[in-house]
């Protein structure tokens, strides 16, 4: 069982710094660098049970805040300080686990922006991209401008979507996973919606839920990256 998670500060820029939370569990091979979303930090309930139930699978955490959480702020950052925040919380988990694979990613914005640093240029060590509902546009307005960067990224990418995800219209997604082909993977979670709840009527719980997510997850990593 992995222990409690390691607070630590992780330097932005000149002016800047944010708060981590590091968890390697003992037979960890693998560590996901987790963004959270737009409204809500890396101690949101989803992410701390998705970084404990991955410790359990083996699997190492590295959450962060963006500047603009950090300072309790409720507009999301600029892509520019919101890069330097991922390559920020990259180079941490290379320093802190150089024997450790890397994958990054997060929650909505959080994959976002980890995927558009990526883009722009390669995170060191990085093997692939998770995104946990990536938002591919606006609720009510289905588009597919806020993924074109994708095209430019390299390393296999996984998408865990709930099929009710208004920020994520299906056959948009679907072709756009059709697009990148073979770098893409598509997990679609039935009946769940942007936050991974899914109705009472399916019969399911949050927690049923987190384990197809993360068993889909960790699939893809031994499939992808640890080969």
């Amino acid at each position: 069982m992995p222990g409690r998670a390691e607070p630590l500060t992780l330097k932005v820029d000149d002016s800047r710094s944010v708060s981590g939370l590091w968890l390697r569990p003992a037979d960890a091979r693998v560590c996901f660098v987790l963004a959270h979303g737009a409204r809500a930090g890396m101690t949101h309930s989803l992410l701390e049970a998705i970084a404990a139930e991955l410790g359990q699978r083996g699997v190492a955490t590295l959450r962060y805040q963006f500047p603009f959480m950090e300072q309790g702020s409720r507009r999301p950052d600029p892509p520019r300080l919101a890069h330097a925040a991922v390559r920020a919380a990259v180079d941490a988990a290379g320093r802190l686990a150089p024997d450790l694979a890397l994958v990054a990613g997060g929650k909505s914005f959080g994959g976002r922006m980890t995927s558009q640093t990526q883009a722009a240029s390669p995170l060191p060590g990085v093997r692939g991209l998770v995104f946990l509902g990536f938002p591919l546009h606006p609720a009510g307005r289905p588009s597919s401008e806020r993924a074109e960067h994708l095209l430019e990224v390299a390393v296999p990418m996984l998408f865990l979507q709930g099929t009710r995800d208004s920020l994520a219209h299906l056959p948009l997604l679907q072709a756009l996973c059709a697009r990148l082909g073979k770098r893409a993977t598509l997990k679609l979670i039935p009946d769940a919606d942007h936050s991974f709840h899914v109705p009472a009527r399916s019969g399911r719980t949050d927690a049923d839920i987190r384990e197809e997510m993360l068993t889909a997850l960790v699939a893809w990593i031994e499939s992808t990256i640890l080969v």
